[in-house]
């Protein structure tokens, strides 16, 4: 097992943690983690882009000259593609770009970005983290604290209104709690705040 320091908000050490290496401690597999990023970008797609085809152009309902006689090519309606206002040919409809991936893969990706961050040492352990009012200034000084970098990510084991709130308004700062835990805001992230609670129900849960 992986043994990493705990820290209290102020950055002093309070203990250390044993980390089950079947999760944190997995081998690195990037084909993986970049399908589950695409996976979780495509899905935020709203894919509401559309265009119209001949059918759908307002007017171009009479035939603008007869069929023959005239010297000019035949012509059926005004709203045709190759006119001027015309329909679009081929553009693009409302569809969804999301697809999914099997339940074991994308635990595997989480499992990889986790492990990810231990291996590079942006992975900090805080003994809690809790306040009792949204404050910004709190997270910033733990931030300063910390000496963090501008992009964060902070994980509780249960939702924290308060720690959200006071992250939200700082610019490259999320918080999270376990079960909005994903592949792309973790590695989106320079460094990884996450409390003892949220890794003992990471543990039980990917176990």
């Amino acid at each position: 097992m992986a043994t990493v320091a705990v820290f209290d908000i102020t950055n002093n050490k309070v203990g250390d943690i044993d980390l089950n290496e079947n999760i944190f401690g997995v081998e690195m597999n990037a084909g993986l983690l970049h399908q589950a990023v695409l996976m979780q970008l495509a899905a935020q797609r709203l894919g509401t882009h559309a265009t119209k085809t001949r059918g759908f152009v307002r007017g171009g309902g009479r035939k603008p000259w007869k069929q023959k006689g005239t010297g000019r090519a035949r012509s059926g309606s005004t709203r045709s593609p190759l006119w001027v206002g015309g329909g679009t040919v081929f553009g693009p409809h409302p569809r969804k770009y999301a697809f999914s991936m099997p339940r074991k893969q994308r635990r595997l990706a989480i499992k990889c970005a986790l492990s990810d961050k231990v291996k590079s040492g942006d992975f900090i352990v805080l003994d809690s983290l809790t306040f009792d009012a949204p404050k910004t200034k709190q997270v910033v000084k733990l931030l300063s604290d910390f000496d963090a970098p501008k992009k964060n990510l902070f994980i509780t084991a249960d939702e924290a209104e308060n720690v959200e709130k006071s992250a939200r308004n700082i610019q490259g700062v999320k918080a999270i709690n376990t079960n909005g835990l994903n592949v792309f805001d973790i590695l989106n992230s320079d460094k990884l705040f996450i409390t003892k609670d949220a890794i003992t129900r990471i543990e039980e849960v990917f176990a």
